[in-house]
């Protein structure tokens, strides 16, 4: 078939023809703005799921809704060891430009600025006397607001103190306006300790004022225990919701309702094989989906055009999606992630995980390749002590390829990552 007219998108946070299977979520955010708008108390929304899951699609999608409801939005996206106060200051100046033009005070509007601007600016190291300090002092960043810093407000350099003022103040801007601010965070377990226990306090103030101001938060399966390990009380601060893989019906939907546009059907059979072959994971689907609509010949499309396609689907998931994550590891770090789909390759698949529920197994075997394993298990595995493999694991989780969802036990972030490896040649 024609591969321009091919509906399919699988991409990092590229947003699919047919958002299937997330009606629910999409209600529920519906429901949260009216109620904050109308000054209801509500909590911050924490969007959970390991990676090709489509959190970061979801979280724009969201996004999109605010804008709709006309509320200021920004987004950013976190990196390992980088402050939050040079991104939230950016995303915050975008939410406040967005409500400006409807607010009837500009004087009030500059005043916030001018908050924004002094919490800004504490992300700048102190300038040293002498011609060094003179020099750095010429390259301190500036963060593109043109009004005077504030004093006294948001820039006593304590994060959690100046975030909660901060948001405060933008809380107060937005009821002015009638209406609310809502800030996007993407990959949310990489925020650092500080950070998060400030977002925690500042998101706890709100919830005790009633601003309309919320955090959306996207992460791995393990970001609310890196919460509950900041501030005790997030547990009941937000509202978690977990992002998992597409049941049959939804899967079935993001593949036909795109090709029915394009007057192409599926017989049943083909739509069987790509369910299993996908495992429902929405990058999978889009992924075996695009390949198997650029092999098939005509309408409608059979099981024999899915498994021709397959092993293209495959060769690009193994680079893109994959190998590429695998490059970044060392060589110690790849004797542990293979120790780790060895286990996984024979955990029963009975047994409660946090990626086991909802969908087949197209491994040889009935076990889960998803499964968590316990870090015992692989230092007995690859005969050494526990402890020595700490920096290890310690990395892997750090660069964002497994997660310990509890205490004593490790998991892939990428769903079938434990397949791929157990096909890799040691």
């Amino acid at each position: 078939m024609d591969p321009i007219r091919n509906p399919y998108a699988p991409g990092a946070g590229q947003r699919p023809p047919e958002l299937a299977g997330r009606g629910r979520e999409v209600d529920v955010f519906d429901i949260v703005l009216e109620r904050v708008a109308r000054g209801r108390p509500e909590r911050s929304l924490m969007l959970t799921g390991l990676r090709g899951v489509g959190k970061t699609v979801l979280l724009n999608t969201l996004r999109s809704q605010a804008i709709n409801r006309l509320w200021g939005t920004g987004k950013i996206e976190a990196r390992p060891d980088q402050s939050l106060r040079r991104p939230v200051a950016a995303a915050l100046h975008m939410a406040v430009r967005e409500l400006a033009p409807r607010h009837r005070a500009p004087e009030r509007i500059d005043d916030f600025l001018g908050v924004l601007k002094a919490f800004a600016l504490r992300a700048n190291p102190p300038a040293a006397s002498g011609r060094g300090g003179a020099n750095r002092l010429r390259d301190r960043w500036q963060p593109g607001i043109d009004v005077p810093a504030a004093v006294g407000r948001a820039d006593s350099g304590d994060i959690e103190i100046d975030l909660v003022e901060l948001f405060t103040d933008a809380a107060a801007v937005a009821t002015d306006v009638g209406t609310g601010i809502a800030l996007f965070i993407d990959e949310m377990q990489d925020v650092g300790t500080d950070d998060v226990s400030a977002l925690c306090a500042a998101c706890h103030e709100l919830s005790q004022l009633g601003g309309p101001l919320i955090v959306v938060g996207a992460g791995l399966p393990h970001l609310p225990a890196v919460l509950s390990a900041a501030k005790s009380y997030s547990e009941r601060l937000f509202r978690y919701q977990r992002i998992d893989r597409l049941d049959r019906v939804a899967a079935d939907q993001a593949l036909t309702a795109p090709a029915q546009r394009e007057q192409v059907e599926y017989e049943p059979k083909a739509l069987d094989l790509l369910y299993d072959k996908s495992g429902g994971y929405p990058y999978f689907v889009q992924a075996y989906g695009k390949a198997t609509w650029d092999h098939a010949p005509r309408s409608p499309i059979t099981a024999a055009d899915v498994r021709m396609a397959a092993p293209d689907a495959e060769a690009e998931l193994a680079v893109g999606f994959f190998g590429s994550r695998f490059e970044r590891a060392t060589p110690a770090e790849r004797e542990y992630m293979r120790a780790m789909a060895s286990l996984a390759g024979t955990a029963d698949p009975t047994s409660a995980t946090p990626s086991s529920a909802g969908g087949p197994s197209s491994d040889d075997d009935a076990a889960d390749p998803d499964a968590a394993v316990s870090t015992a298990e692989i230092a007995r595995a690859l005969g050494r002590k526990p402890a020595s493999l700490s920096p290890a694991r310690d990395a892997l989780i750090k660069k964002g390829l497994i997660y310990s969802g509890e205490r004593g036990t490790v998991a892939f972030t990428v769903p079938h990552f434990g397949r791929y490896l157990r096909t890799q040649p040691g």
